[in-house]
């Protein structure tokens, strides 16, 4: 049920500076899970429908099998294909950030002297060798409603030091005051705070990104102590942590992708969480209901041994931090695991989008409301107690 183009996979480098095309850094992957940051990573009201077979084709993309950044005695990565890819400036940001939700490790963006016209760019991304480029771009050019799909080159790289890049663009970031992001080489510059110390491995979410970066603010507002949080695409299980540093009983993080879960874990115990306050369940397509009637709860194995996964109106904060499409196909998924009145936060949109998720989604929530940051928004509000004409 989690589909890996909600969950975001973080890339490689990461650093997100300044705003849209002027920026050269490397794009973290967005929200994915970061599409279940992610179908069913993190996710259904109490008579919903089962996840159809051609949306999990659409969605489903099995993960290459590669050395992840966490696991012991790694300093290198597998070689790697390297793609400059020439775009409008205008799609250039969007298109970006899909590459990192169809493969992309990393992409960056920068202007180029022999470009035929002014209003092209150049986008260089970073794929695994295992990894069908032509087919990637291809989707994350769909995805973006892009109807010629845009000039590449492929060349193969060099193996990379991968954790030695990542630790060199990887800073604390201070999200709000007294709420900082920490890498685990780096130092907490400030020890009074709340530090979440993280190695993000191959997952989404460094606080680099603005989702991430709504998402957090959005959960200190929410918890007030003892909720149970659902962490609909977990990645890096930034948000998990977050959670239960702000006061939450219980997290849950979910997530279709096993680094994102190796990650998640690792994580976890960088930051003294053990698996009874954070648990994580790395969710397969094959454990949806079997029919619309269904309401039990379905068990899926974790990284903890086994675990309820769907268990509907559970949870008293619900996130998902994906992409536009999983919210829209999986809106009655992510919203069933909400108690009626509790409250549900959507990222991973660009402001232009909010029209298509604000018409979706006000069929569930009550007290709607929007913040925006760096052209993304993320979307909140509480669980109607009665759900009509849905």
């Amino acid at each position: 049920m989690l589909l890996s183009h909600f969950f975001k996979h973080l890339p490689c480098i990461s650093c997100r500076r300044l705003s849209t095309l002027s920026r050269r850094c490397i794009h973290p992957p967005g929200p994915l899970f970061h599409p279940l940051n992610l179908l069913f990573t993190n996710c259904n009201p109490v008579h919903q429908p089962p996840v159809p077979s051609s949306l999990l084709a659409t969605f489903f993309v099995p993960s290459c099998s590669y050395t992840s950044l966490t696991e012991p005695g790694s300093s290198t990565a597998p070689p790697y294909l390297s793609v400059r890819i020439r775009c409008r400036k205008n799609v250039a940001d969007s298109l970006s950030d899909a590459l990192l939700e169809f493969g992309a490790s990393s992409t960056s963006m920068d202007e180029d002297d022999n470009a035929k016209s002014s209003d092209e760019i150049c986008i260089d991304s970073i794929f695994p060798e295992c990894e069908d480029v032509d087919a990637s771009i291809s989707e994350a050019a769909n995805s973006i409603g892009l109807k010629d799909i845009p000039s590449y080159r492929v060349k193969m790289g060099e193996q990379y030091d991968w954790v030695k890049k990542t630790q060199e663009s990887f800073d604390p970031v201070e999200v709000t005051e007294g709420l900082w992001i920490v890498p685990e080489w780096k130092t907490p510059p400030v020890d009074q705070a709340t530090n979440i110390i993280l190695n993000p491995g191959l997952a989404f979410g460094t606080g680099e990104h603005a989702t991430t970066k709504l998402c957090l603010l959005l959960l200190r507002r929410l918890i007030k102590g003892r909720e149970l949080f659902l962490d609909y695409g977990t990645g890096s299980g930034i948000l998990a942590i977050a959670a239960l540093k702000f006061g939450a009983s219980l997290s849950v993080g979910i997530d279709i992708d096993p680094l994102a879960i190796t990650s998640a874990r690792h994580n976890a115990a960088l930051n003294d969480i053990g698996p009874e306050k954070m648990q994580l369940h790395l969710v397969s397509t094959k454990t949806f209901p079997d029919s619309t009637n269904e309401q039990k709860a379905m068990e899926e194995q974790t990284s903890c041994g086994s675990g309820i996964i769907y268990e509907p109106e559970k949870y008293d904060v619900v996130i998902a931090n994906i992409l536009l499409n999983p919210l829209m196909e999986l809106a009655d998924h992510i919203v069933s695991f909400a108690k009626p009145g509790a409250a549900i936060g959507l990222s991973g949109i660009l402001y232009e989008q909010l029209p298509d998720i604000l018409d979706r989604y006000s069929p569930f929530l009550d007290g709607i409301s929007v913040d925006e940051m760096d052209d993304w928004a993320c979307v909140s509000g509480k669980k109607k107690r009665i759900l009509t004409g849905i």
